[in-house]
């Protein structure tokens, strides 16, 4: 097994975050991360399976959903959260589950205007912390 993680742990330099981290945990990171408010919620979607979920964190390179019905690692999933400043749409990527707690998502693909929607929001959210 020790193999198996020195391998992954060179080629794949993210594995290591996703292995029993929460939030509080030290991880590297591009870009910092806020506590959204409370009740900011985010819809989503992966294959046929639809929800929408609280947000415990969110930043410019993905948030954490909070869910019981996670989906594969891997797995693509399309975002739609309504932000102070407009709806912000993205693709992503699941990169980290928590069965009990939800799972982590990395944007991969969102316009120029929903990015600057979402900066914007962010900025808020981060002067209110």
């Amino acid at each position: 097994m020790l193999d198996a993680q020195l391998f992954l742990a060179k080629t794949w330099p993210l594995w290591p975050s996703f292995e029993g981290a929460t939030v509080g945990d030290e991880e590297q990171r591009r870009y910092p991360r806020a506590v959204p408010p409370k009740r900011l919620k985010v819809a989503w979607q992966s294959g046929t399976r639809r929800a929408v979920s609280y947000l415990e964190s969110i930043g410019l390179g993905g948030l954490f959903i909070v869910t019981r019905q996670v989906v594969p690692l891997r797995s693509m999933v399309k975002i739609l959260m309504d932000l102070q400043f407009g709806e912000v749409r993205a693709r992503a990527v699941v990169r980290r589950i928590s069965p009990a707690r939800g799972m982590g998502i990395e944007f991969i693909a969102m316009t120029q205007e929903d990015r600057a929607r979402l900066n914007k929001a962010l900025q808020l959210m981060f002067a209110t912390q």
